[in-house]
């Protein structure tokens, strides 16, 4: 990957995002945090925002949020247009999100998630390649919903 991947959490992610990093970092691949930088609250929305901008725009490469749940921020996430986010906490919704619906940002609940199981996770959601071909049209009409 040559681009870094776009991270950002609200409190309740927070630490998940932590363990993450140092996950990352051990495997020496870039990252570019986006926040929060505490457990102070703060709103998943604002959190989810820059880091889904910097992914559309090119300058990350895909995104991994985190919140309470998982669930506010990928709903926060895929409000952007171009981004296609999936709240996961299982191997397999990681990996075929990424070969079916070429997803660009995975999110998880730190309150739902352990970080053994989310380190696996984000092995596989950033080395599971878009398999293309059959759901290029699908990834065509969910995308046009975007321009309705």
């Amino acid at each position: 990957m040559s681009k870094p991947i776009a991270l950002a959490a609200d409190h309740g992610g927070y630490a998940l995002k932590e363990e993450v990093k140092k996950h990352l970092d051990e495997l020496g691949i870039a990252y570019k945090d986006f926040g929060t930088h505490s457990e102070a609250s703060v709103d998943y929305p604002d959190m989810a925002l820059p880091a889904c901008d910097a992914v559309v725009s090119g300058e990350c490469d895909k995104a991994l949020l985190f919140c309470g749940t998982g669930v506010g921020i990928s709903m926060s996430a895929n409000k952007v247009k171009g981004i296609r986010a999936c709240c996961c906490s299982d191997a397999f919704s990681a990996e075929y999100t990424r070969r079916h619906n070429d997803a660009n940002a995975l999110c998880m609940g730190g309150r739902v998630v352990g970080p053994g199981l989310a380190c696996q996770l984000v092995d596989l959601f950033l080395n599971t390649e878009y398999e293309g071909g059959r759901h290029d049209g699908r990834i065509a009409k969910l995308m046009a919903i975007e321009n309705r």
